[in-house]
């Protein structure tokens, strides 16, 4: 971010330095220097504008967007079978309380916060002689290339904390591994584990078969091995549920992310802010922002939501859908002017 701070002074400071200088001003280049405070889908920011002849103008700006926080919840679920998670989940519950001195709530929020920031430079071209309003904008916007994220509320870390517990259970039952200490299981409490599976953030299920190495050995009813710890294949199917589970920090997060060059198109329609008043202007832009086909949703167990995922429920999968069908970014501001010279 320094540096496109940095390269938006130096533009500034290259166009300034160019108004003042008499030869330009002659031919019509950089005769005047607008200031501009711009709000709308980009975010806020400033920018800055110099004629380039009698039909064009060049403007150089930097906008960021708000961190606004919105929340999502997503279901805790038990196992492969959606409709057998809930009476699995109220069984494990009380023994995780027992377990972690925690309750462990069958819901997690995570808070999602948009996290981009541009630097944009932009011709703007008013074709009409005799009517300077109209503009058709073409550039490009350059900025980071994670343009979100999202994290689990702190309330939840608790219940996100039983969850991987649990999972370190279900893994040593299932390898058939001695426990110890804190998790000493009594033989019933074991009996069930085996049958109920891993537990996890229920989020959608597996569009085509997902490969890895498989993180533990792990047999069958029969006790035949299906695989050993380390072996690479398919590790989850397709049409098998996705179950975000807490990272090793205990937390559950996801980032988009999209290129950070991004070309732009546009139009817009500018005039004065107060009549009579040449030094005050106000106008709009409506444009796409193109950066670079469908952005990644990325978990941080490496899934992308985007890709790897279908059937996503509720709200996700609402921003999901939307964000997977928005090809381009769709711009659409007001910019409020004021001539310095």
């Amino acid at each position: 971010m320094k540096k496109i701070v940095l390269l938006f002074i130096a533009i500034c400071s290259v166009l300034t330095a160019s108004a003042q200088t008499s030869e330009s001003q002659e031919k019509g280049f950089f005769k005047h220097l607008d200031a501009s405070l711009t709000m709308g889908t980009t975010g806020l920011g400033l920018d800055v504008a110099s004629p380039m002849g009698e039909y064009a103008q060049l403007r150089a700006g930097f906008s960021f967007m708000p961190h606004i926080h919105y929340t999502m919840s997503f279901g805790v679920q038990v196992g492969d079978d959606p409709a057998k998670s809930e009476s699995k989940f109220q069984k494990l519950s009380g023994y995780l309380k027992q377990v972690t001195g925690y309750d462990v709530d069958n819901s997690i929020d995570m808070i999602g916060v948009p996290t981009f920031y541009n630097f944009n430079l932009l011709v703007d071209v008013f074709p009409f002689k005799n009517n300077k309003h109209w503009h058709f904008t073409a550039g490009f916007y350059w900025g980071n290339s994670q343009i979100g994220k999202a994290y689990n509320t702190t309330e939840d870390m608790t219940s996100l904390m039983a969850v991987g517990i649990y999972n370190t259970m279900y893994d040593k039952v299932k390898a058939g591994d001695p426990v110890y200490g804190a998790f000493y299981l009594p033989t019933q409490v074991e009996d069930a584990i085996k049958g109920y599976g891993r537990m996890g953030i229920s989020v959608g299920t597996y569009t085509h078969d997902i490969y890895g190495i498989f993180p533990t050995t792990e047999y069958d009813e029969e006790g035949n091995k299906l695989h050993e710890a380390g072996e690479y294949g398919v590790i989850h199917h397709a049409g098998e549920s996705y179950m975000m589970e807490p990272g090793q920090d205990g937390m559950a997060k996801a980032w988009v992310t999209a290129n950070s060059f991004k070309p732009y198109v546009g139009f817009g329609y500018g005039g004065r802010l107060i009549k009579g008043n040449d030094k005050l202007k106000v106008s709009f832009d409506c444009g796409l922002m193109f950066w670079g086909g469908t952005p990644s949703i990325v978990t941080h167990d490496g899934t992308d939501l985007a890709n790897d995922v279908e059937n996503i429920k509720g709200k996700v999968g609402d921003y999901v859908d939307l964000i997977k069908g928005v090809k381009a970014f769709p711009v659409l501001n007001v910019r409020f002017t004021h001539t310095i010279f």
